[in-house]
Parts: C-alpha cells; structure tokens; sequence
C-alpha cells in the first residue's frame, strides 16, 4: 500500500516550514528560498496553485 501525499499549496508548505525552525533566506521572483542549519527549501508561490508531488515529497522528507 503507497503513502499518498497530501496536496499542499505554498502558503501551507510555508507554515509547516515556519513551524519546523525554518527561517525565509531570500526571494528571487515568486521563489522563497528557507533555511535551516545548512537544509534548504525552495517554494514557488504562485496564488492558487498545488505545489508539484516532488516538491511536497522534499518538504516532507526535511522535516522527518
């Protein structure tokens, strides 16, 4: 049986960041880069959007 990852949009991938120690590094565009203790995190933000499963799959393997 697969896991099935959640579908996240970047306003919700940036409040698991921020809740995790993550801090905002810098933006360039619609990418907010996170860091933390040499991890990096790279969100794109584009309003109403789902982020890609590869990028959510990322996130979720940073925090574990």
């Amino acid at each position: 049986m697969s896991d099935k990852l959640p579908r996240l949009t970047a306003k919700e991938a940036e409040k698991l960041l921020l809740a995790n120690g993550f801090e905002l590094s810098r933006q360039k565009g619609s990418h907010r880069i996170y860091r933390k203790e040499g991890s990096r995190m790279v969100i794109p933000h584009h309003q109403g959007k789902t982020l890609h499963p590869k990028i959510v799959k990322e996130l979720f393997a940073l925090l574990d």
